[in-house]
């Protein structure tokens, strides 16, 4: 079986991200294309009849990181930092999001931790409907580091405690 089909099985299947009622309906061979669906629902709309701003937000929030966990290998340790949520417009009826990563974002990364042993990056995403109106904007910091470097940092402040 593919990375990329027990990617996308796992997530719609885990409890964890079943929970924001979104799931995933494409993910590429090689990890740096996922698309989600999040469709209105009673379990996801607010007092206003709308979807609620916090699904949207916990649909969004762990695709990034788990992404780059999958794409970089096991000598990256990859975390969320801070996420930054600008909701423009009510949803009111199903709404998509696609997270992408290029070839050369992923080069930049990695040199960019041989450099400095750690990085952060900004990730930007929007949720859009079928019109491809933006409903809502997440800007995603995430921070990535090289693991023996990780480790070491860990030991480091766990000796100061």
């Amino acid at each position: 079986m593919k990375v990329s089909t027990i990617y996308k099985y796992g997530f719609n299947w885990s409890p964890m991200y079943r929970r924001t009622t979104a799931k995933l309906i494409d993910v590429s061979d090689d990890l740096h294309f996922v698309k989600i669906r999040l469709k209105l629902n009673w379990k996801n709309r607010n007092y206003a009849g709308t979807l609620f701003g916090g699904s949207m937000l916990a649909a969004t929030d762990p695709i990034y990181m788990i992404q780059l966990i999958q794409i970089l290998g096991d000598d990256y340790v990859v975390w969320d930092k801070a996420v930054e949520a600008h909701y423009k417009k009510p949803a009111k009826s199903t709404i998509y999001g696609e997270f992408i990563f290029s070839a050369e974002e992923i080069t930049t990364i990695k040199e960019l931790v041989s450099k400095d042993q750690k990085t952060d990056i900004i990730k930007t995403m929007n949720l859009v409907d079928d019109k491809q109106n933006i409903i809502a904007t997440f800007k995603k910091t995430l921070y990535i580091a090289n693991k023996a470097f990780y480790k070491e940092k860990l030991k480091a402040m766990q000796s100061k405690s």
